[in-house]
């Protein structure tokens, strides 16, 4: 697109809370040509009304989810999966309380690494409090010897983003899901503490169970190249689960462990996680209503709780806590090292509503996945970002135009 935005010196806000006088420092705004890869809330309401599949709501979720509208993916991953209220009685609760003890889901899984080769923890796709809770796992794992990170949201074979190890940073190709800021650092953080991450998505476009076996094949095959390598492996919903499953006989992790013989710790992350209506919660994670991810230990033996209904099975099953919201984002993004870094929205010209993308410095903004994205209307006076401290180029954006100045967070 063409722009006839000429740089100006204005007035930004920054700092790391809100109710704090901030510091102001002096930015340079700059026109930038350039292409936005995110739709703007209107434009996902628009899509969601006139399409006709009836997959529309997991794809408007996972757009929502994409450019960091955590509150709308999760409400509207709710229209099209639509659940039931249901709570435990008293005398429910009282027991598990009994037999299990609540224990920090972070600590336990590093604790329980020693003693695998392969760790599989899944994720909603909608759901960026998954990605950002594996990327929690990232720097034990590597201290206990893991080094190779599988994900199936990397595209693969001819669509492979073949420099991704060496750029170490994700871009808009890398895959699909990928460009969701909380899964594009999952990808950045893993590299810059050493892991090789890989994909492992079939390349053959097979589905149901040939898609399952063409999932472990890759992974076998990276395990045989390594067989003295530990491995962490993410991936969606079903695909983490033991036992037979109906539809594909096996999911990826039962034909890995068929194909290589190792018996991989699977994880799941989706069946305590809070739902877009609190109503619709699990009643497990109602009656528990833990405030950090957690996991239950039967008391008595030491085992831990995990997912199990009909022949389907994880190793251990994750409690997420309910978000609150801190000027419209979740509470969790400002964890990890992450500051509360607001900035105020400068005087402009453009059009309303305004999208905010913050970019790593010395990344390439034309291809990379930025660190945070955050949508402004006529409303907005400030916009409050998740970052760690370090310096920024941020893309200001409308649907036609674009400028680009410079951000420090300290």
């Amino acid at each position: 697109m063409k722009h006839k935005l000429l740089p100006f010196l204005l007035l930004a806000t920054v700092g790391c809370k809100f109710n704090n006088e901030p510091d102001r420092q002096p930015i340079v705004l700059q026109e930038i040509d350039y292409q936005l890869p995110y739709l703007f809330t209107s434009q996902i309401e628009h899509d969601l009304a006139t399409e006709t599949a009836e997959w529309k709501y997991q794809k408007a979720a996972s757009e929502y989810a994409a450019k960091g509208d955590y509150k709308n993916a999760m409400s509207t991953w709710d229209l099209g999966m639509p659940g039931g209220e249901k709570t435990y009685s008293q005398e429910e609760i009282d027991s598990i309380n009994q037999t299990y003890e609540i224990r920090n889901a972070k600590d336990y899984i590093i604790e329980a690494a020693d003693e695998e080769q392969v760790i599989i923890i899944n994720e909603a796709h909608h759901n960026s409090s998954h990605r950002f809770f594996t990327k929690s796992l990232l720097q034990g794992l590597y201290d206990k010897g893991y080094r190779y990170f599988g994900l199936e949201a990397l595209s693969p074979g001819k669509w492979m983003d073949s420099t991704l190890n060496e750029r170490k940073y994700p871009i808009q190709g890398s895959g699909y899901y990928i460009k969701d800021p909380q899964f594009g650092d999952l990808v950045r953080k893993a590299m810059e503490i050493g892991f090789e991450v890989f994909p492992y998505e079939d390349t053959t476009n097979a589905s149901g169970k040939f898609r399952e076996i063409g999932q472990a094949k890759q992974i076998a095959d990276m395990i045989r190249k390594h067989p003295e390598s530990k491995f962490l492996i993410h991936c969606g919903f079903a695909h983490a689960y033991e036992g037979e499953y109906e539809a594909w006989e096996k999911t990826m992790a039962g034909r890995l462990k068929e194909f290589t013989q190792i018996d991989p710790y699977t994880i799941t992350q989706t069946t305590y996680s809070e739902r877009g209506d609190s109503t619709f919660n699990h009643p497990l994670l109602k009656a528990l209503d833990p405030k950090e991810p957690s996991v239950l230990i039967n008391k008595e033996s030491g085992k831990a709780f995990g997912y199990d209904w009909k022949t389907n099975y994880t190793d251990l099953a994750i409690l997420h806590p309910m978000s609150s919201y801190i000027n419209g984002r979740p509470d969790w993004l400002f964890a990890q090292g992450n500051k509360q870094a607001e900035i105020y929205v400068p005087e402009h010209k453009m059009s309303y509503p305004l999208m905010f993308l913050a970019f790593k410095a010395g990344e390439d903004v034309q291809r990379a996945v930025p660190m945070d994205i955050v949508e402004a209307d006529s409303t907005n006076t400030e916009v409050l970002m998740a970052l760690p401290a370090g310096n920024y180029s941020v893309i200001l954006a409308d649907s036609v135009d674009a400028m680009v100045f410079d951000w420090k967070v300290e």
